[in-house]
């Protein structure tokens, strides 16, 4: 080739905005994306929020198989296990990770400072140390706050309204997470407002759960508020029959909880931001850097409530509470 027939093409790969061999990279080599999830392959719930992933990346050019490849790890809430995925992970040298949970992100940012890695769901990614600020993370990861928590206090406010006689509230949280504290300093900043009493509950495991609930409910006009985290999610069934045994109006983070049985959920919904997240990972792979991209808080909030457990606590759901319902299970 001709020095000026070289420059003539040197000169239209910038303009493209891509050096010449990053373009042909973009356009040759498959793209490894790992996803690292805290929970079981056959957990519903998470099927649906990855199948969302899924999706919006195929809608923005990604297909598995094709230009990408896509290696899914299960890891539970087992920290170890956690590790021994992450670190897998990285040794894979991949484009991107996509981590869901204080903890799987947390682990990944142990093992590497320099691999991408977003994450769907944080609640205070500030305090977590994975980034410098939301408007310029600066680190390696970026994505998506599940909620402010100003909305821990909406918790407490629906409470009382479905069960206006309560006087103590128990908040089931992870003890070891800064959200988890955050979330029950804000409902205890809130409870004297609503002239209610509030007992924080660690959530560690079933026997714990199943203990401290017992005798938290031993007294009368009680209620229950499960704080958001990834030890909440696992122990749901659980928490949710607790509740149920000891005939306590419960309050949870998200939907799935009252699809199986709990009173009432409001959060954001994590769908929308798992398919949010196909963006931030499309970004990346076509060249810009977690450091720059900030994090975004949610636009979609939910609230579902179970009428049937509602008649099983004999409880009244206000009508103007139903209203805002954006599903009412009957």
């Amino acid at each position: 080739m001709r020095r000026r027939e070289f420059l003539g093409v040197l000169s239209g790969a910038a303009v493209a905005g891509f050096p010449l061999g990053t373009r042909a990279q973009q356009t040759d080599r498959v793209r490894l994306v790992g996803v690292l999830l805290p929970a079981t392959a056959d957990d519903a719930q998470f099927q649906v929020r990855v199948g969302a992933f899924y999706q919006a990346l195929a809608q923005l050019g990604w297909t598995d198989g094709r230009n990408v490849r896509i290696d899914t790890r299960w890891t539970t809430s087992n920290a170890a296990e956690i590790r021994w995925h992450a670190t897998e992970l990285v040794a894979l040298a991949p484009d991107v990770v996509l981590a869901h949970g204080a903890t799987s992100v947390a682990t990944i940012m142990q093992v590497t400072r320099t691999v991408p890695i977003v994450f769907p769901v944080s609640t205070d990614p500030i305090d977590a140390g994975f980034v410098d600020s939301l408007s310029r993370p600066g680190r390696n990861a970026t994505g998506f706050m599940n909620f402010e928590y100003a909305m821990s206090g909406k918790w407490l406010e629906f409470l009382k309204e479905m069960a206006p006689s309560i006087t103590r509230v128990a908040v089931l949280r992870d003890a070891n997470s800064p959200a988890g504290v955050g979330q029950l300093g804000t409902i205890q900043s809130a409870a004297s407002s609503f002239g209610v009493e509030v007992s924080p509950i660690s959530v560690r495991d079933p026997s714990e759960i199943e203990s401290s609930v017992a005798a938290f409910a031993s007294s009368a006009n009680s209620g229950l508020i499960v704080a958001s985290g990834s030890l909440a999610t696992v122990h749901r069934d659980l928490i949710i029959k607790q509740a149920a045994a000891h005939r306590l109006p419960a309050v949870y983070p998200e939907r799935f909880f009252a699809g199986a049985g709990g009173l009432i959920s409001y959060g954001p919904d994590q769908v929308d931001q798992f398919r949010r997240a196909a963006g931030y990972v499309d970004r990346i792979l076509k060249g810009e850097k977690p450091a720059d991209l900030p994090v975004q808080a949610p636009t979609k909030y939910e609230m579902v409530i179970n009428l049937k457990t509602a008649r099983a606590l004999s409880l009244t759901i206000p009508p103007t509470l139903l209203a805002r319902a954006d599903e009412v299970i009957e």
